[in-house]
């Protein structure tokens, strides 16, 4: 099995190329994959797949290193992209990709800066999903060891809760992030954000990604807690996120438009290991 490790701001990948019919891996390959000791290690699989739409460049499944499913990750995206690049079959600066939520579009924007249509969020409970009623909501509130938390909740192809805090740097992410994500308010659990505002054009956020935990950085996260902060009018409609990891720009003009991120990729080394077929 050959595959490129690559990062988007610290937000690791091993990419395997299955355009030609090979399966995708199973729960317990991508567990061992994923695995900093005994595999490649990595946040998330990415697979390189056929393109399902017409005009798309090639489509991708997205794996956590639990071996759970993921429907959105918009680092992976970027790298995606960029691995396209590289392979020859993506041509020129503007292109489609397809992911298991639906197509984007992508501009690179020269050198290992990318841009991606991240679609338009939906704060629908139902859409979520999120069992707080039927009625949308700017704020909801959990319960935590008898602390009651309140958090923001969207959408963005994949569930996100999004808490704003004082200070990421002194929250206690390892404890509310898994707290939250087995909630029964998110059948499907959700990637917990934290997030503070610095400035109106500036944030700074904590991702505790569901089937991950805390990586160093969290693309659709970074576009679900800008989102929840420019509807509550926290901060301006184009932002820098920081993340441990690196820093994205996400701009989203206004609520119908869809919400775009630009930020860095990498490409770490290449390998193969035979062992981990089958």
């Amino acid at each position: 099995m050959r595959f490129s490790k690559m990062h988007g701001a610290g937000n690791d990948f091993v990419v395997i190329d299955l355009r030609d019919g090979s399966p995708a891996p199973s729960a317990d390959l991508c567990r061992l994959l994923g695995d900093r000791h005994l595999g490649v290690g990595c946040d998330q699989i990415l697979t390189i797949e056929a393109p399902r739409a017409a005009g798309s460049v090639a489509s991708y499944g997205i794996w956590n290193s639990d071996g759970s499913p993921s429907g959105q990750c918009g680092n992976g995206a970027r790298c995606v992209a960029a691995w396209l690049v590289r392979d020859g079959a993506a041509q020129g600066a503007r292109f489609r990709i397809d992911s298991p939520v639906g197509t984007h579009d992508v501009e690179h924007l020269g050198g290992d800066q990318y841009r991606v249509n991240m679609g338009v969020p939906d704060f629908a409970p139902a859409a979520i999903p999120l069992k707080a009623g039927t009625a949308e909501s700017d704020r909801y509130v959990l319960c935590v060891d008898g602390e009651d938390i309140a958090f923001g909740a969207v959408s963005m192809g994949n569930p996100h809760a999004v808490i704003e805090v004082d200070d990421v740097r002194g929250t206690d992410v390892e404890h509310i992030g898994p707290a939250i994500q087995s909630s029964p308010l998110f059948p499907n659990s959700a990637n917990v954000g934290f997030v503070q505002v610095l400035a109106p054009d500036r944030i700074r956020l904590r991702v505790h990604e569901r089937g991950a935990g805390e990586t160093l950085a969290c693309g659709s996260g970074a576009c679900a807690a800008a989102a929840v902060l420019m509807r509550r009018g926290r901060i301006g409609r184009d932002v820098a996120v920081e993340l441990p990891g690196g820093t994205l720009r996400i701009t989203w003009p206004d609520d119908a438009s869809a919400v775009t991120m630009a930020g860095p990729t990498a490409f770490a080394f290449e390998g193969e290991l035979p062992q981990l077929r089958g």
